[in-house]
């Protein structure tokens, strides 16, 4: 990771402290998602100073382990009172603003690609189009609560089609890692999200993105008073 520049490593830092000061403000500032959100960075941090992330022959890979329990936090929310009320408290205004994010985290990934630590197939150039989600959040922000001239059906689609472009690079990073099961990147390098800061790309930015998706449409199928 050496080729990697301290500029970028900071740049992504600060882009995941954004992410997360984001869904705070959308959660109302909860005290609570905060401390857990914070106590899960730092024991991702630990994690990768012991190397955890760094056995290519590990099966499951170790990828599993920065995803897996937050997903698996996620489901928690929606089958419990407590979770479901907190998901209806969520600002679905400023979860949709959230999704800007992309764009300096498509950004990050080009440059691992460049310093060929992830192959070029998780980048826009090749196979992930998440950015597209990311350029067009402020519209559908904009026109779809400042404005209010999109319809709750075209918010519900976006939504739909900007959680298919997550699960699509998902899909891509995993079928890139080093395991039995690998699709992609074969002859190309894929070792970025192994080490910090960018192992919180897998366990911290991409769950956030994700239950922002899914909050934002349980939100909007439900509460017909949102739009």
């Amino acid at each position: 990771m050496e080729q990697v520049s301290a500029f970028l490593k900071v740049f992504f830092i600060i882009t995941t402290f954004l992410t997360v000061w984001q869904f705070y403000n959308a959660a109302n500032k909860s005290k609570g998602f905060l401390i857990l959100i914070l106590v899960w960075m730092a024991l991702q941090f630990l994690l990768v100073q012991t190397g955890f992330y760094n056995n290519p022959n590990a099966f499951p890979p170790r990828l599993v382990f920065q995803l897996t329990p937050t997903l698996i936090f996620i489901l928690i929310q929606f089958f419990t009172v407590r979770g479901r009320k907190f998901i209806d408290n969520l600002d679905i205004k400023k979860l949709t603003l959230l999704h800007t994010i992309r764009i300096p985290v498509e950004i990050v990934l080009y440059y691992l690609f460049v310093a060929q630590v992830i192959p070029e197939i998780m980048t826009f150039e090749e196979r992930n189009f998440d950015i597209v989600a990311g350029i067009t959040a402020p519209l559908m922000f904009y026109f779809g609560f400042v404005k209010n001239k999109l319809p709750r059906k075209t918010m519900i689609i976006w939504n739909l089609i900007s959680l298919a472009l997550l699960i699509n690079i998902i899909s891509i990073a995993i079928l890139s890692i080093k395991s039995p099961f690998q699709q992609f990147g074969l002859n190309e390098t894929n070792t970025a999200l192994g080490y910090f800061p960018f192992n919180w790309l897998p366990s911290v930015v991409v769950p956030i993105v994700l239950f922002s998706h899914f909050a934002t449409l349980r939100q909007l199928t439900i509460d017909k008073k949102r739009v």
